[in-house]
C-alpha cells in the first residue's frame, strides 16, 4: 500500500507539471495568444479550488479506494479527450477533468500514507513522497523531449508520436498519460485498502465551519499566502520555456524542457536542504532567506544574459522549495481547532496556479512577457512578508549547541 501511494504521487506530478514544457507548442499549434495559453492552467488548476473541500467529504461518505477510482477515471477520461480529439476548447474541458483527479488524489493520499506507513513513520513517508514527488517533475519534461525530438523512425518514442496529429506531437504525451491512468486504475481495482480513521486534522468539517473559519482574518492572510505560492511556482514554471524562446532563441523542446526540469529538480534538492535549516532555525526566518534569494534569482534571469537565465529560472525553483510547507505549518500552527477544515481552506488556495499564470499571459500579451513575469515580484513580496507579520501559536522547534550540548528549543 505505501508503494501505491508513493506510485500515486509519482503520477499525479507526472501529469500535473509537464504543462510548462508545452507552452511554446501550444501557443504555436493552435495559434494562441499569451492570455488563451493561460486559460489551460487556469482550468486545470480552479478545479482545486472548486474540489478540494467536496473531495473531503466524499473521502467520508463513500471511502478511500472508490474516491481514488473516480479520481483516476476522471483523468483517464481527460486524457483520451485531449488524445483522440486535440483541439483548444476539448483541451480547456480535458484539463479541468484532470485537474478535478487530481485534487480528489490529494485529498486521498495523505491520510492513507498515514495508516498504511504507520504514524510513526509518518514524517519519514511524507519527506519521502515529496522526494518522489520532485523527481517526477524532473523526468516528465524530459520524457517530453525525448518524444518529440526522436527521429529515429522505430522504438517507444516514435510508436508514441505516430499516434500523435501531425504538427502537434506533444499530444502524444497524453496517450501516455491515458495509459498511466488505465494501469492505476487496475491496480487499485485489485488492491486491498486498510481501514482509515481520519484525525481531527484530516476530517473535514460541515459548510457552515468552514465558513466560520473563512471569516476569521488569520486564515484569510493565510489563505492568500497559499494563493500566491502556488501562483508564483506555476507563474514561473509555466512560462520558462516560452520566456527562454522568445528573449532567447532557445528551442522549447529541448533547452526550455530541461530547464523547466531543473527548475523542479532543484526544488527538490531546495526541499531537502530546508528540512535541515529548520531543525537549527526559526522556520520565519527560512522562509524570509529563501524568498529574497528567489526573488533576486528571478530579476537576474528575468533582466540578465541568456545563460544567467539558464542557471537562474532554476535556481527560483531551488529557493522557492520551502515556501509551501512552512506557510502551510505557520497557519494550521496559528489556530487552535478545526485544523482538518483549515486545511481544506488552504488546499483551494491551489486555485493560485489558475490565477496568476492567466495574470502575466494578460500582462505578457499587453507589455511583453518580461514585463508579465513581473507580476510575480508582487507575489514573492506577498510570501515574504508572512515571515515578518507570522504569529503563531507553536514554533518549529529547533536544535542549539549550547555547551556542547545539544539542547532542543520550542
Amino acid at each position: 500500500m505505501v508503494a501505491l501511494i508513493m506510485l500515486t504521487f509519482f503520477v499525479i506530478s507526472f501529469l500535473t507539471n509537464i504543462f510548462g514544457p508545452l507552452v511554446p507548442d501550444l501557443k504555436t499549434g493552435f495559434g494562441l495568444s499569451l492570455t488563451t495559453v493561460a486559460v489551460l492552467p487556469f482550468a486545470f488548476f480552479i478545479a482545486y479550488g472548486v474540489m478540494s473541500i467536496p473531495s473531503g467529504m466524499l473521502v467520508e461518505k463513500y471511502g478511500m479506494k472508490r474516491n481514488m477510482i473516480a479520481a483516476f477515471l476522471m483523468a483517464f477520461i481527460g486524457s483520451l479527450l485531449i488524445a483522440f480529439h486535440p483541439d483548444y476548447p476539448t483541451f480547456v474541458i480535458s484539463l479541468f477533468l484532470i485537474g478535478s483527479g487530481m485534487a480528489m488524489l490529494q485529498v486521498v493520499i495523505n491520510p492513507l500514507l498515514r495508516t498504511a506507513g504507520g504514524e510513526e513513520h509518518y514524517a519519514f513517508y511524507s519527506i519521502l513522497a515529496q522526494l518522489i514527488f520532485g523527481a517526477a517533475s524532473f523526468v516528465s519534461p524530459w520524457v517530453y523531449t525525448a518524444i518529440v525530438t526522436d527521429s529515429s523512425g522505430t522504438g517507444f518514442a516514435s510508436t508514441v508520436r505516430a499516434l500523435a496529429p501531425a504538427g502537434l506531437p506533444w499530444v502524444s504525451m497524453y496517450w501516455i498519460f491515458t495509459a498511466i491512468c488505465m494501469a492505476m486504475l487496475a491496480i487499485i481495482l485489485v488492491s486491498r485498502f486498510p481501514k482509515v480513521e481520519l484525525t481531527e486534522e484530516e476530517r473535514p468539517g460541515a459548510w457552515k465551519v468552514h465558513l466560520e473559519l473563512f471569516r476569521n482574518r488569520t486564515v484569510q492572510l493565510y489563505f492568500l499566502g497559499l494563493v500566491c505560492y502556488v501562483g508564483t511556482e506555476q507563474g514561473v514554471a509555466n512560462w520558462i520555456s516560452q520566456f527562454l524562446q522568445t528573449y532567447h532563441g532557445h528551442d522549447p523542446a529541448t533547452t526550455g524542457a530541461r530547464t523547466v526540469a531543473y527548475f523542479w529538480g532543484l526544488m527538490t534538492a531546495g526541499g531537502i536542504l530546508g528540512l535541515v535549516l529548520v531543525k537549527i532555525m526559526d522556520s520565519r526566518k527560512v522562509l524570509i532567506l529563501f524568498t529574497t534569494m528567489a526573488m533576486a534569482c528571478l530579476a537576474l534571469a528575468l533582466f540578465g544574459s541568456s545563460n544567467m537565465a539558464l542557471v537562474c529560472f532554476p535556481l527560483v525553483g531551488f529557493f522557492a522549495s520551502v515556501m509551501y510547507p512552512i506557510v502551510f505549518s505557520l497557519a494550521l500552527n496559528s489556530v487552535k481547532e478545526h485544523h482538518g477544515s483549515f486545511s481544506g481552506i488552504l488546499c483551494t488556495g491551489i486555485a493560485g496556479g489558475a490565477i496568476v499564470p492567466l495574470i502575466i499571459g494578460w500582462l505578457g500579451d499587453q507589455f511583453g512577457l518580461r514585463m508579465g513575469m513581473l507580476f510575480l515580484f508582487l507575489t514573492m513580496g506577498y510570501i515574504l512578508s508572512v515571515g515578518f507579520w507570522a504569529r503563531p501559536l507553536i514554533t518549529n522547534q529547533t536544535i542549539s549547541l549550547k555547551k556542547g550540548e545539544l539542547a532542543d528549543k520550542s
